[in-house]
């Protein structure tokens, strides 16, 4: 029986220091970014007039601000690692990398992360198609690859093939568990990239999900995974104090697309992927207008559901203020997180 008040106090501490590196290390960042002119482009008025007018004025904002996050997360969680490898106690007591809880998320987030750098250093760059950065196949066939990796390793070492459903009881997949798990964690990473179009958005609504995760898994008794959520966490925060309205950095692809994969393996860890969609109702919402926008033009010719999409542009276009979109979609979210951290106690 592991002694909580120890567990409680690494949790915290992954979180608070992972905070001070980030935040610390964010104006480091910011200038390294604008020296190189890592800029973020806005499409032109002819491809999106809508979402022109609306943020012509950030153009040139430095993006790829997610390298604080996941960076942060990456050295504070890797260097416990090799302290407790070539050290030994007692910062052994402090790892929190273990086969079965945060091998996989740590190190899909770095293979995401860096399929995202690349995506945003050609999109400011201008290579590739439609004003830069990789095409849509490309992008989809690197972030299904670590998706499969992921899968293959919950398949075949840690001998996982079952879904729990809430209030139902445990399924057992079978080899349909590798599709499913790629489903989850590609459409989360997508969604939660979709979700990161507002200064705040993303970060707030990440930390809600990374936060009631980080309590389901303390729960379930998975107190290296809470703690890896916490570090995620304490990163996020600090990212949002330089990233809320107006932002001095963005989190780029690099940022958005490492959390969502890892968002998504989290919830298949805790092995309660139908809570995601609860947890992370926001990002449904903003994935949902994005595909309902599509379909609408195509069989409609060219008519739209939405003024703009994903859903929070179409707010600003009906002339709500990227303050109030943020700050509801905040609470909107953390009443969601605690529903699906509910629903998980009394499943229990």
């Amino acid at each position: 029986m592991p002694d909580l008040t120890w567990e409680v106090v690494r949790i915290i501490a992954f979180a608070f220091v992972c905070f001070l590196v980030a935040l610390i290390s964010t104006p480091f960042v910011v200038k390294w970014l604008r020296k190189h002119k890592m800029g973020k482009t806005i499409r032109t008025a002819d491809a999106a007039p809508i979402m022109n007018q609306m943020h012509a004025a950030k153009a040139g904002t430095p993006t790829m601000g997610g390298i604080v996050i996941w960076g942060s997360v990456v050295l504070v969680v890797g260097l416990v690692w090799l302290l407790c490898t070539f050290v030994g106690q007692p910062w052994c007591g402090w790892n929190v990398l273990s086969r079965t809880q945060t091998y996989v998320p740590f190190g899909a987030m770095i293979a995401a992360a860096l399929v995202g750098l690349l995506d945003d250093y050609l999109n400011i760059r201008h290579i590739g198609p439609k004003g830069g950065g990789l095409r849509m196949r490309y992008r989809l066939l690197a972030y299904t690859t670590v998706a499969a990796v992921c899968a293959w390793w919950f398949y075949a070492k840690l001998d996982w093939s079952t879904v729990h459903v809430p209030f139902v009881g445990n399924f057992d997949l079978g080899w349909m568990y590798i599709p499913f798990f790629i489903f989850i964690i590609v459409s989360t990473s997508f969604s939660v990239n979709e979700t990161d179009g507002l200064d705040g958005l993303a970060g707030g609504t990440l930390m809600a999900a990374f936060g009631a995760f980080a309590a389901i898994a303390f729960l379930q008794g998975r107190l290296d995974l809470a703690a890896f959520c916490a570090a995620i966490i304490g990163a996020l925060l600090a990212f949002l104090w330089h990233n809320i309205t107006p932002a001095a950095f963005f989190m780029g692809d690099t940022g958005a697309m490492a959390l969502g994969t890892v968002l998504g393996i989290v919830a298949m860890l805790t092995n309660q992927p139908l809570l995601l969609p609860i947890i992370g109702l926001p990002f449904v919402v903003e994935s949902l207008s994005v595909i309902l926008q599509v379909i609408s033009k195509k069989l409609r010719n060219g008519k739209k559901i939405f003024k703009s999409s994903p859903f929070h542009h179409h707010l600003e276009a009906i002339g709500w203020g990227e303050p109030k979109i943020v700050m509801r979609f905040w609470v909107v979210s953390f009443i969601f997180c605690v529903l699906g951290v509910l629903i998980n106690v009394i499943d229990r």
